[in-house]
């Protein structure tokens, strides 16, 4: 079996309660979904502490997977980046003004190497936006910083929802493209 097919497995076998199933689905997934929920909280204690609410989700929403909608691992990533966003949302992590690409930079850490290393990332990736159009950046920061839903973005922007999510997946392989990822 290859881990899609492993995880569809381990995803039927907790539906059906099966504890044995859900550690052995935890056990394969949870360091990419703690990424995915890191990345956008950028607090690694907070995001533990939302990775435990995503798997008890994951379990009590077993039954409805269906992997002829999506493979395993993205419905457990959107999952886990809903639960994020609402995070961000009810504690205002980051606070961005609508028109401003500006991002507000966390306290400084203890470790003053960790903290050059984040703001060396964040002026790569603020320097990546740049070669967005002004638009599509916008856009990116509203989606990913403020967590805009596509429809609230189309909305704000007046643009068909599907004109939104092509923008959006074009602009983060663009922005992933310039990062060198």
């Amino acid at each position: 079996m290859d881990g899609s097919e492993d995880l569809t497995k381990w995803l039927v076998g907790a539906a059906r309660g099966d504890r044995a199933a859900f550690e052995a689905l935890y056990r394969a997934s949870a360091a990419k979904l703690h990424g995915a929920v890191l990345r956008i909280l950028g607090d690694r204690a907070l995001a533990a502490d939302i990775l435990q609410e995503v798997y008890v989700k994951i379990w009590s929403r077993a039954a409805s997977f269906d992997p002829a909608r999506a493979s395993p691992m993205t419905w457990m990533t959107t999952i886990a980046r809903n639960r994020a966003l609402d995070e961000v949302r009810k504690r205002r992590i980051v606070s961005i003004d609508a028109d401003s690409e500006d991002l507000q930079l966390a306290a400084p850490e203890a470790d003053p190497l960790a903290g050059r290393a984040r703001s060396e990332e964040l002026r790569r990736l603020l320097s990546c936006l740049e070669g967005l159009d002004p638009e599509r950046r916008r856009i990116v920061v509203q989606a990913y910083c403020h967590g805009l839903s596509r429809d609230e973005l189309a909305t704000r922007f007046s643009r068909p929802v599907a004109t939104i999510k092509g923008w959006l997946r074009r602009s983060l392989l663009q922005l992933r493209e310039c990062l060198g990822e």
